[in-house]
């Protein structure tokens, strides 16, 4: 036998904060009108930001006499200054210097459109591309005062591209339902997915369901419902295809994801509001109130994955995989990693 209206009522209902939104409410109304096809039922909701933070280089890289220091330069962007000194010898006055760098075959670098010289030796990469990944060296010549002998130095550095990662978020969400060999269910979810597509729609993004399921749920202290349990993610599209990354802040992937996501909170939130007002009985087929959550979805393009064991100054970074390990294994000694590198999913739950 199942609860009384009454008493999945007082489960399903709580004072909501927000108030308005037309867009939400129309959309709202819609899907509750569709829903009040049939009887009685109950209500649930989480909000659960996400912030997101990728680490950034610093803006000028020394080299270190010890050991090869690593570069990261994000794809078709302007590198960090490297410096062709240690930390020591920046601070310190150096008598006729002499720079000399070679790129990841041992030819001289010469100054082209994406490479750089400055007059003080530092190289700097404009537009960085795939292809210029790899161990690059400095060699310097200097003398420390006018009195003492040349001195020369090599100075290794290992340049990695990399990526920043494309996320999306991944919901579940709980509908009281009818019968699950009712027709009206897949009714529902079909409207329901039409109008999640819509909420997003402008900031091009989009809703794909992942997986839909009706299960028949012993509540606590009563009896038996019919419950449908979705699983959507959300997702924008991306300019991954562009040479180059999208420089209008309108069209950033992070922020319109962030967008979309709100939308879809304030949508769930919207359904308890106005299922709270409703003086009639409930719908058959409506949201249960605290039961929407989300996670959070990191993914690399192909041929890029995360290690943060081997590059733990940038940890959230989609390096390019398996970069410059030939170049490096044998004159630089580098231990090799042994993590498998890959497009790679990682998901926190909040």
């Amino acid at each position: 036998m199942e609860a009384s209206a009454p008493g999945r009522a007082r489960r399903g209902r709580r004072q909501a904060r927000a108030a308005g939104f037309p867009l939400f409410r129309a959309a709202v109304l819609l899907l509750c009108a569709f829903a009040a096809q049939a009887p009685p039922a109950v209500g649930q909701l989480i909000r659960l930001p996400r912030g997101f933070h990728l680490s950034k280089d610093v803006l000028k890289i020394v080299g270190s006499p010890n050991s090869p220091v690593k570069v990261y330069v994000m794809l078709h962007q302007r590198s960090p200054h490297i410096l062709c000194v240690t930390r020591r010898l920046r601070n310190s006055e150096l008598i006729d210097p002499l720079f000399q760098w070679h790129g990841p075959e041992g030819k001289v670098i010469s100054e082209n459109s994406t490479t750089h010289i400055t007059s003080t030796g530092s190289l700097v990469f404009q537009d960085f591309e795939e292809s210029m990944t790899g161990v690059y060296t400095c060699f310097l010549e200097y003398k420390p005062t006018v009195e003492e002998v040349v001195k020369n130095l090599q100075l290794k550095f290992i340049v990695y591209a990399y990526r920043e990662p494309r996320f999306y978020y991944q919901f579940t969400a709980r509908y009281h339902a009818a019968p699950c060999n009712s027709v009206y269910n897949v009714s529902f979810e079909n409207k329901l997915l039409q109008i999640l597509s819509k909420l997003v729609h402008d900031l091009s993004c989009e809703v794909a369901l992942l997986k839909s399921e009706c299960h028949h749920v012993k509540m606590q202290k009563a009896g038996f419902q019919n419950e449908l349990f979705f699983k959507f993610a959300v997702s924008c599209v991306d300019t991954e295809k562009e040479p180059k990354p999208c420089e209008d802040l309108n069209c950033d992937y992070s922020r319109r994801l962030s967008k979309a996501k709100n939308l879809i909170e304030r949508f769930f939130n919207q359904q308890v509001t106005v299922l709270g007002r409703r003086a009639e009985p409930l719908p058959e087929i409506y949201y249960i109130e605290d039961t929407l959550q989300m996670v959070w979805i990191n993914r690399c393009f192909p041929g890029y994955g995360i290690n943060t064991m081997k590059h733990p100054k940038c940890p959230e970074c989609c390096g390019r995989c398996a970069a410059a390990a030939a170049a490096v294994r044998a004159p630089l000694r580098v231990r090799r990693n042994r993590r498998v590198c890959g497009p790679r999913q990682s998901g926190l739950a909040r």
